[in-house]
């Protein structure tokens, strides 16, 4: 597992190790602040999570790897979190990935990305040279 962990990411194999798949890379950290980064890191996560479905198979399994990946400001509000895990609970943070992505775009999301989206859509426009695919792509 030490060798896959080094040839998918020169990162510290010790928070890697249980992210790491063949041919996938593991997160970058999210630390908070930059809300545009966060739909990157939970996409980063569910990829590995559908690569590996035998490595990840509870919500509890994907929610405590994924704080591995939390630095900053997320980090520090995990930390709460961490002081109750012998809590097994369905509805507990730790034990439910769905309710853990909720609260990290509730508190660390962007509250106008819908609204941004929105108006980069009526703000498109296609310029006689442009590829069609790249709008495609971008949005």
């Amino acid at each position: 597992m030490g060798q896959i962990t080094q040839a998918v990411s020169p990162r510290d194999n010790s928070r890697a190790q249980a992210f790491s798949t063949p041919s996938m890379k593991v997160p970058d950290s999210f630390d908070g602040p930059k809300a545009h980064k966060l739909r990157g890191f939970i996409q980063s996560c569910q990829l590995i999570f559908h690569n590996d479905p035998a490595n990840f198979f509870s919500d509890r399994k994907k929610v405590l790897d994924s704080t591995s990946f939390l630095d900053g400001r997320s980090g520090k509000w995990v930390e709460q979190s961490l002081s109750n895990i012998s809590n097994e609970g369905p509805l507990y943070i730790l034990n439910n990935w769905n309710l853990f992505e909720t609260q990290l775009f509730s508190l660390f999301g962007d509250p106008n990305e819908a609204r941004k989206a929105e108006k980069e859509l009526e703000n498109l426009r296609i310029k006689e040279s442009g590829n069609v695919s790249f709008y495609i792509a971008y949005f």
